[in-house]
Order: structure tokens, then C-alpha cells, then sequence
């Protein structure tokens, strides 16, 4: 079986038209109206013709040149002059031609247009060819656009690395950049210079229009010196870029970054002196000396620190870091200041980055020891002291010195405060002690201070120890809290507090009787008699156990020696009725509910007793029950609400059953509601059950539809898939829901990809009770059709012979598909299923000129 297309396309020559003609099925299409190029009076006679009216160089780079050739025709009957040409600018060009040119008729002569671009930018140009009478018998329109050439630029433009040290090395990164506006191309990177590297460059590298990368040069110094060398880099810059391929200049570019760097020997440190001897120094004096570093190397030294070793040695006027270029010097003081008697010995360590890091510079000295007095205890707490009462405690004043010590005298301040000891003046030895006796004896409460101070001849020649206590009045009882209130107690229960006594006097005290009154009220965990330290306290537990409802009060008192010795902490208390909770509704029915789908139903718990019911426990038993809203434990006053949210969500068809049981401290724990519900499972069926598409074409394609519907309760269709990839299922979004009762169609596409009969079976899955449900899909594939275009034109005044041409839409230009012949019909059967194709045809006559182009016929063979 054969497909053809039909179009009509009509041609004019002269004033005489000629009507060609395609014959495309479905549809008829009739152009007319083009012409000969030139004179659109004549389209052959008296008309000058260039090939080409109008043309784009595109990009070219600056400093390149791009040509095209194209060509004059003289049409007319008589020799035509072509006496100059107007509108070229310094960038267009036109050669291979000589003004003024001689045409005879029907000669065609070529030329060459130029862009040569001076500078970056868009330009055009229009481009009159004149006549000897100064009127333009043809022109040309031309466009360019200019840009740079690739550019190679260095950042840095060179590279100073400074002093390095020998045996250490430097580096420093360099960004190549193309900084013009076509690509360029790194071919070789010369490296000249001792001491200096290159890495992270392969070669070679092409960069685009904005491109960088970064290569690392290092420095690494053989000897002292002055170092210095670069690196060349050869580049080829690209002139322009025409879809896929760049045209590459005749001649490179080379760029150079100079290299300079200075390699130092490494810094030396030197001590002057070399080591620091301070001699003999009195224990709590100190001796000081004098020391110079120096820099004797070829490069700067960094001192970090100086880290000093040895009992009583330290330094002082060294700030760090500090940095010494060669030959510079420092001085610092270092001080010996012993704190035992004996030999001491030390380092110096100075840390730098010289070469002979760390430089030890030994510390050496002698401590003599100095007569020194000191007190055991160093100073004296003698705590609470009942006013009127005395404390004593002993001092041993000890010379821990090495040269004896007189004491000549001593004295006591502040109040309440005062001493005994030994006769003075008094003289010990080395090592002896002697006692002293520090006495308070308070007049009043309250905190007081004061000191013992000792003189002497010793080192520290006025010893004070230092003196406080505390003056405290008699013990007495506090309570906390001041009284108890135990609220609402419901009958039959009982509470308990708990009740704390302080002793908050200075002295002892002791609880001598306890007792309690109240109807309801007792007390416990009292032994007595008990005595309490000042600060200390005791606690007790009181209890309020009523029988019948209503406020009760009553009291606690306490005897005892204290300033206070009866205190009373009154008692109060309320008896209430219990809590007792109500359910609304008292069950929850819930009816029919699909599966896989879920139900609410609202309850709400009240508290219809006395006193406060605390909810702890929710316990829901039974398939597919559950609540919410429900945050537990939860509170409800007297009268006080809450209400939740049941919910039935069946997981299988069938009668369900359960008990929500709320668990709490009212009178009747546990509350048990019913819970009911009946679960309902959908069937999906699916029709016809078997969808036969009969004969299709391979290539082609045909949509049956079918349909699925939901009994019983609503059913989801999750997924959907057939086992043929020659049938296509569209129409329905998944996953979809099906209302019970409800339906939904959808199409299955069958497109054969070979002949003969093709089976599959469309599976779609669900929550149905029946799933998966199945449909058997049948269909049988058919060779496919061909396809030819039939093309007729009426004939031409003045034509021998016609030309056809044929291109696609999205093709420049048009190609000659016949052999010129006189035949005013042709038959193309070189088209694809699918495609589009446009298609014109031309007249020549006997001087064997063609004509232009007439009106263009598009035809779209049908698919397949």
C-alpha cells in the first residue's frame, strides 16, 4: 500500500505565468508569485545580478581577515559598465575584479569580499556596484563581527621571591589568564635559571575566551647569592571559531615572566657571656646580670622564646618574638633570687629558627639563708563562742631561718580578742620554736576580727597572724514552713508533710515534749528528748487522715530550753468527698468503616466527684482502635472536661471489637468504654475483560479504551503494568481512589515494532479484596506503507528544460534532486514517514539560464 502527496506551486516568467504543480494527499497548497532574479518586470532581460545580496562574515578576530566569493551576472541584452563601487569602509574589501568592468550579456563574472577588522565591534557595510550613468545596478549587504585575538596574561607579571634560606625553598602560583576574545593554545613553557621549578602545567593547554589557570614556581637556593631566571611561554592564538572549527594563526606569540629570588645562609645565635654564674645570694634578696645575643649569620633570626630552668632564676627585658637581622644583638637582664638556702642551678634555653636552635646558656648560684619567723597555725578561726564564754588556741612561732631571731615584742587588736606567752624579749636559734596563746572571749553577737603581731629582728620583722570568731547568742527553734496546710484530702486517704526545726541560735538546745490536737491530725518521726547543735536541725512528719468532709484545723507544739521553749506550728486541712469519672458517650460505635480507610468519633471524660482525678493510663484493646488528643497524665478538678479523639481504621473486612479502659486514681478505676466497628473491603473489576486492537500497521499506532470500577467501598489503585513494551497505558494518574459504585477509564495504545500477533496482560494492583486485577491485551502487527511525492508544474514560456529542488525546513539551502529534463512532472520517492520536505523548481531556457526560484511547495508525508 502506497501513501502520495499532492502541492501546487505556480512560477511567472516574464508576464506570462507558468503554474507547477504538486499533488499531496489531504490537502491541496497553492504559492504563487516568485520570479527570475533581477528586473521584476523581466525577470531575464535587462537586469544586473550578484550571486550572493547579503552576507555574514560572523566573528573574525582583529589583525585576521575572512573572504567570500561571489559573483555579478549581466542579464540585459546589451553590454552593461560597471564603473566603480561605493560603500566599502576601511574593514570591506572586494577583490579579483577591475573597475570600470565590461559586461557582456549573459556574462558572469567573480569576485572576493573581504573583512578585515581594525577593531573590536560589530560593522556593516552596504555595497553599491555603479554604472557609468552613476545609478547602482546591483548591491550587497555585509555584517562582520570583530573580536580580540587569545591573549595570554601572566598574574603576577613576574615573580620576586625575596631571601630563602639555603636548603629551603619557596613557591608562589601564577594565574594564566586568556584575556582575549578567541581561543589560545599554550604550546611550550621554557624554564631557564638556577634554583627555580615549574609544576602544574600540562602541555598543551588551550584556553578559552575568559580562562585561567594557576601553575606553581618554586625557589629552592643552591648556594648564597643572587638568583634569577623565567619562563617562556610559546602560544598560538586562534583567529575565529565557525561552528566546530577554529582556524589557527600562521604565526605564535611568546610571553615571559622573569624570575629573581636571593638565597641567605642560615642565622647563627651566640650568648655573650656564655653562661651566667650569680654567686652567693641572701634567701629574699636577688642578684642581676647582664647577657647579649648576637646574629652571627648570613640571614634574619625569629626568636620565639626563652624558656628558663632552675629554682629562683627568671629573666626580664627580652620581648618576644623578636627578630634579629645579621650582626644585630639583644641584651636582657637575668636575675637569681633564691628562696631556700643552697646550691641552684639552671638553663637558659633560648628557641629560634637559627641554625643552632635551642642555644643553652647554664645559670648557676648559691641561696644563703636569712632568719625568718613563722606561725602554726598561719592564722586562727575560732569559730561560735556563747557570749560570755572563752576559747584559747596555741600558736607555734617557729625561726626557720639560718641566724637566730629576737623577739622584742608583741600585741593584740581587735575586740574581744587577747593573749599570753612567754617573757620578751625572747632570742631562738635556728630551728627553735616558743608558744603564744590567742584568746576570745566575746561580749556580744556577732562576727569579729582581729590579729596577734609579733616583732623582731628577723627578715620578715613583723609576723601577724591573724584573728576571727564569732560571739553567738542561746540556741532557739525556727520551723519550716511556719505552719501546714495540707489542702484537700479526700476521706478514706490521708497526706503528709514534712516539718523542719533549726537550731538558728549559737548554743545547743534540747526538744524536751512534743505533741499534737485536731480531729484527723498525727504526727511521727520525733524521738525525744534531742538536742541540737547550733545550725542543726531535725524533721518530723505530720499526717491528716479525715473521716468525714469538711475544713479541720489544729497544732503541733514544742517545748524545749531554747529562747523560744513553746513553740506552736499551726495545722489545717480540708476532707472531700473522691473523684469519680463520667464517659460521653458511654461507647463509641463506629458502623461501617472501608479498609484502609478510618473513622473519628469525639469522647469526652469528666471528673462528677468531689476532688481532683488525675488520669495516668489510656489502654485501648481491639483490631484497627486507637485515640488521640489525649496527653496524659492529665489533671481534671472537680466538674473540670477533657475530650479526645477515637479512631477506627480496619486493616481486614469484618465485625470488630474493643475496650478503651482509662486508668486513673478516681473511685472507679478503670473506666472501660465499648468500642465497636464493621470493616468493608472493595473488589476492582476491569472491562472488556480482553481489549483486541486487530490489525495496525508496525510504525502506527491504536488507542482502545476500558474501564475499572469499584464495588462494595472505594478502592486505591497504587500501580499499574503490562508486560509488552509494544502496549502503552495513559489516561489514569496513579496512585487513584475509585468511590464504591464509581468507575474510571483509561486507554491502552498498542504500536507493533514487528509483524504478526502480540499478546500482554495489563495488571493493575490495589487494595481490593481481588487484587491484582488482570485484562489480556491482543493485537496484530502489519507491514507498514510506503511513500512518494508526485510533483506537476505547467509549463514555461520560453523554458527547454526545469530544474527541482528539495530541502528540509530547518536545511539553508535547497538541492537539486532531478536531472534537468523538459517533463513538467517528477516524481520524488526518496521521503521518510513523518518528515517534512519543501520543495521549489526552476525554468531554463535555450541560452541555458536558469531562472530563480518559485513559490516553495512544504509537504508532510504522512507517519507511519
Amino acid at each position: 500500500m502506497r501513501h502520495k502527496e499532492v502541492a501546487a506551486v505556480n512560477v511567472y516568467q516574464t508576464a506570462r505565468p507558468w503554474v507547477f504543480s504538486v499533488l499531496v494527499a489531504f490537502a491541496l497548497v497553492s504559492l504563487t508569485g516568485c520570479q527570475f532574479l533581477g528586473n521584476s518586470q523581466d525577470p531575464i532581460n535587462d537586469t544586473v545580478v550578484v550571486g550572493n545580496a547579503s552576507i555574514d562574515f560572523g566573528t573574525v578576530a582583529v589583525g585576521s581577515s575572512k573572504s567570500v566569493q561571489n559573483t555579478v551576472t549581466n542579464f540585459k541584452t546589451s553590454n552593461v559598465t560597471i564603473a566603480s563601487v561605493s560603500g566599502l569602509g576601511q574593514d570591506f574589501q572586494i577583490s579579483g575584479v577591475s573597475f570600470p568592468l565590461v559586461l557582456t550579456p549573459s556574462q558572469q563574472v567573480g569576485f572576493s569580499v573581504q573583512f578585515q577588522p581594525s577593531a573590536p565591534g560589530k560593522d556593516s557595510a552596504t555595497v553599491s556596484l555603479v554604472g557609468d550613468n552613476g545609478q547602482a545596478l546591483a548591491s550587497v549587504s555585509l555584517t562582520g563581527n570583530a573580536v580580540t585575538q587569545g591573549q595570554l596574561t601572566l598574574n603576577p607579571s613576574s615573580v620576586s621571591f625575596g631571601n630563602v634560606k639555603v636548603g629551603n625553598n619557596k613557591t608562589a602560583n601564577v594565574t594564566l589568564s586568556n584575556s582575549g576574545s578567541t581561543d589560545l593554545t599554550v604550546n611550550q613553557a621554557t624554564l631557564s635559571g638556577a634554583g627555580f621549578s615549574m609544576s602544574n602545567l600540562t602541555l598543551p593547554l588551550t584556553l578559552h575566551t575568559g580562562d585561567t589557570t594557576s601553575i606553581t614556581i618554586t625557589f629552592a637556593p643552591t648556594g648564597a647569592g643572587n638568583f634569577s631566571g623565567s619562563v617562556t611561554f610559546s602560544t598560538t592564538a586562534a583567529q575565529s571559531r565557525t561552528r566546530s572549527k577554529i582556524r589557527p594563526n600562521a604565526q605564535g606569540d611568546q610571553v615571559v615572566l622573569p624570575l629573581s629570588g636571593v638565597g641567605v645562609t642560615p642565622g647563627t645565635l651566640s650568648a655573650n657571656p656564655a653562661s651566667l654564674a650569680f654567686g652567693n645570694v641572701q634567701v629574699g634578696n636577688n642578684s642581676r646580670l647582664s647577657d647579649t645575643l648576637t646574629n652571627t649569620g648570613g640571614s634574619s633570626v625569629t626568636i620565639s622564646q626563652a624558656n628558663v630552668t632552675g629554682a629562683g632564676f627568671s629573666i626580664s627585658g627580652l620581648s618576644l618574638p623578636v627578630t634579629l637581622t645579621p650582626n644585630q644583638s639583644v641584651t636582657f637582664t637575668a636575675k637569681f633570687a633564691p628562696t631556700v638556702a643552697g646550691s641552684a642551678s639552671g638553663t637558659l634555653a633560648i628557641v629560634s629558627d637559627a641554625s643552632n636552635s635551642p642555644l643553652n646558656i647554664p645559670l648557676s648560684g648559691t641561696g644563703l639563708a636569712a632568719g625568718s619567723l613563722t606561725s602554726t597555725p598561719s592564722s586562727v578561726n575560732f569559730g561560735n563562742v556563747i557570749v560570755g564564754n572563752s576559747q584559747t588556741v596555741p600558736l607555734t612561732i617557729t625561726n626557720t631561718g639560718g641566724v637566730n631571731v629576737t623577739i622584742s615584742s608583741a600585741s593584740v587588736s581587735g575586740s574581744g580578742f587577747s593573749y599570753s606567752g612567754p617573757n620578751l624579749p625572747v632570742t631562738l636559734t635556728a630551728g627553735q620554736s616558743t608558744t603564744f596563746n590567742a584568746i576570745f572571749t566575746p561580749t556580744a553577737a556577732g562576727a569579729s576580727s582581729g590579729a596577734l603581731t609579733i616583732n623582731s629582728n628577723a627578715q620578715n620583722p613583723m609576723l601577724t597572724v591573724p584573728l576571727t570568731g564569732t560571739g553567738v547568742a542561746q540556741g532557739q527553734l525556727t520551723p519550716n514552713p511556719t505552719n501546714l496546710g495540707f489542702g484537700n484530702v479526700q476521706i478514706g486517704k490521708s497526706k503528709t508533710l514534712t516539718e523542719t526545726l533549726t537550731n538558728t541560735g549559737g548554743s545547743s538546745l534540747t526538744i524536751s515534749a512534743a505533741s499534737i490536737s485536731g480531729t484527723g491530725f498525727s504526727m511521727s518521726g520525733l524521738s525525744l528528748p534531742l538536742t541540737l547543735t547550733a545550725g542543726q536541725s531535725t524533721t518530723f512528719s505530720a499526717q491528716f487522715a479525715p473521716s468525714v468532709s469538711g475544713a479541720a484545723s489544729g497544732s503541733v507544739s514544742i517545748t524545749s530550753n531554747g529562747a523560744n521553749p513553746n513553740l506552736s506550728i499551726p495545722l489545717s486541712g480540708t476532707g472531700v468527698t473522691p473523684g469519680t469519672l463520667t464517659a460521653n458517650p458511654t461507647s463509641l460505635a463506629f458502623g461501617n468503616v472501608p479498609v484502609g480507610n478510618s473513622s473519628n468519633l469525639s469522647e469526652t471524660l469528666t471528673n462528677t466527684g468531689g476532688s481532683t482525678v488525675t488520669i495516668s493510663q489510656a489502654n485501648v484493646s481491639g483490631a484497627g482502635f486507637s485515640i488521640s488528643g489525649l496527653s496524659l497524665p492529665a489533671t481534671l478538678t472537680p466538674t473540670q472536661s477533657v475530650t479526645f479523639t477515637a479512631t477506627f481504621a480496619p486493616t481486614a473486612p469484618g465485625s470488630a471489637n474493643g475496650t478503651l479502659a482509662i486508668v486513673s486514681d478516681g473511685s472507679n478505676s478503670p473506666l472501660n468504654i465499648p468500642l465497636s466497628g464493621t470493616g468493608l473491603q472493595g473488589q476492582l473489576s476491569v472491562s472488556p475483560a480482553t481489549l483486541n486492537f486487530g490489525d495496525v500497521a508496525v510504525g502506527s499506532s491504536s488507542p482502545l479504551n476500558g474501564t475499572l470500577t469499584a464495588t462494595g467501598a472505594s478502592v486505591t489503585v497504587s500501580s499499574a503494568s503490562i508486560n509488552s513494551s509494544e502496549f502503552a497505558l495513559s489516561g489514569i494518574t496513579l496512585p487513584k481512589t475509585i468511590g464504591a459504585g464509581q468507575s474510571t477509564q483509561f486507554t491502552v495504545t498498542f504500536t507493533p515494532s514487528v509483524t504478526g500477533t502480540a499478546n500482554a496482560t495489563l495488571t493493575f494492583v490495589s487494595n481490593a479484596s481481588n487484587s491484582p486485577t488482570l485484562q489480556s491485551l491482543t493485537g496484530n502487527g502489519t507491514p507498514p506503507a510506503s511513500h512518494w511525492v508526485d510533483l506537476t508544474w505547467d509549463a514555461s514560456n520560453g523554458a527547454v528544460s526545469y530544474n527541482v529542488y528539495r530541502k528540509l525546513p530547518t536545511d539553508q539551502n535547497y538541492a537539486q534532486i532531478d536531472s534537468s529534463d523538459a517533463n513538467t512532472a517528477y516524481t520524488d520517492n526518496s521521503v521518510s514517514a513523518g518528515q517534512t520536505y519543501d520543495y521549489v523548481v526552476t525554468a531554463v531556457d535555450a541560452n541555458n539560464i536558469e531562472s530563480g526560484y518559485s513559490n516553495m511547495a512544504e509537504v508532510l508525508v504522512p507517519s507511519p
